[in-house]
């Protein structure tokens, strides 16, 4: 049976990125971000916002924790993946996105708040160096459509 495991989210953080390095040195950080949808409810429109976990590696998370900030707007392009532990004789699982690409959407004046945003120049874009997804994929230059 075929599946597909795509998302691509467009929000803002909810706080700074909090990025560690695991033994191996590779970069990792976790976002959290805030997509918001506006849905009819009667007749009213109605905003209601989801927060996803999202995981950045490499340079990817290295980049984040450097421009981004809480509020800052942001583009996360990746897939699902279900993260399950046992805390306390519980089982417990997590539905969270580990990002393959991001886009940082706000300009250089600010991104949307929270005391900071992109410094380094608007709509940069990174992937992680080692996603064997991004390795072979040609510059956006390069795509004849």
């Amino acid at each position: 049976m075929a599946s597909y495991n795509r998302v691509i989210l467009v929000g803002n953080l909810t706080r700074d990125p909090e990025l560690r390095y695991i033994p191996s040195g590779t970069a990792v950080a976790e976002i959290g971000l805030a997509v918001n949808d506006r849905v009819k409810k009667g007749d009213q429109w109605v905003d209601e916002t989801t927060f996803v976990d999202v995981t950045l590696w490499s340079r990817t998370a290295e980049v984040a924790n450097e421009y981004l900030s809480k509020g800052s707007p942001v583009l996360i392009e990746g897939r699902l993946k279900l993260d399950s532990w046992e805390k306390d004789g519980q089982k417990r699982s997590k539905l969270k996105v580990i990002a393959d690409k991001m886009q940082m959407l706000g300009g250089r004046s600010g991104g949307g708040g929270g005391g900071g945003g992109p410094r380094g120049g608007s709509d940069a874009y990174s992937q992680p160096a080692s996603s064997s997804a991004g390795a072979n994929i040609p510059p956006e230059d390069d795509i004849p459509f």
